[in-house]
């Protein structure tokens, strides 16, 4: 059982869009230009889909061969850029629809590591850096520590959702079902730490 490719495409983009909107946020509060500001939007949307691919070895990057995947980020970025004193307001819904981009980008990641004959753990670590990778490069490029290596738990949702998709392929199971909890488990995590303010331990 499998879902209709136009919904995962549409869905993919949905999930480039909310990156987008987060890394364009971060480079206007760093007060970049706008080219500057469309930068950070394709680099935190697209970032951790291209990181996949190289790992992987598929050359061009996928998102990389359709102007679709492009284009999005750029005009979130524009958007972002003229509008973002009202788009700041919606910081909240902004971060509850980043669990949902980031629960599809890890399970799509780690069947894309399986699709091409990637083992489990290689799968699992694929699959995680699709979904954190694009907010790596955005804190890097801001000269920042990573906000996945010193707060909120994100990174760890993330690495939950890849080892449940992973073990379901191991076991055999339906793909589409089992996405579909790993998804919902990558959602749940970053969503209940969001509320309850969550993140991990540090050295005191």
């Amino acid at each position: 059982m499998s879902a209709d490719p136009p919904l995962l495409l549409v869905l993919d983009l949905l999930g480039v869009a909310v990156f987008a909107a987060s890394g364009a946020l971060a480079a206007v509060y760093a007060k970049l230009d706008v080219f500057g500001v469309v930068v950070l939007a394709a680099v935190t949307a697209l970032g951790g889909g291209v990181l996949r691919d190289i790992l992987l070895g598929i050359n061009p990057p996928t998102t990389l061969q359709d102007w679709t995947f492009l284009s999005v980020p750029a005009v979130v970025g524009l958007l972002v850029f003229r509008w973002h004193p009202a788009v700041a307001r919606l910081q909240r819904a902004v971060q509850l629809a980043d669990a949902f981009g980031l629960a599809l980008f890890v399970t799509t990641g780690t069947a894309t590591a399986f699709s091409v004959g990637a083992p489990g753990v290689t799968a699992v670590l694929v699959g995680m850096i699709t979904g954190i990778g694009g907010g790596v490069l955005r804190d890097v490029l801001l000269r920042e520590i990573p906000t996945v290596l010193r707060r909120e738990i994100y990174a760890l949702a993330a690495l939950l959702g890849a080892v449940v998709v992973v073990i379901g392929h191991e076991l055999g199971l339906p793909s589409f079902p089992v996405a579909l909890v790993g998804a919902l488990l990558v959602a749940a995590v970053r969503v209940l730490a969001l509320w309850r303010h969550w993140n991990a331990p540090v050295p005191r």
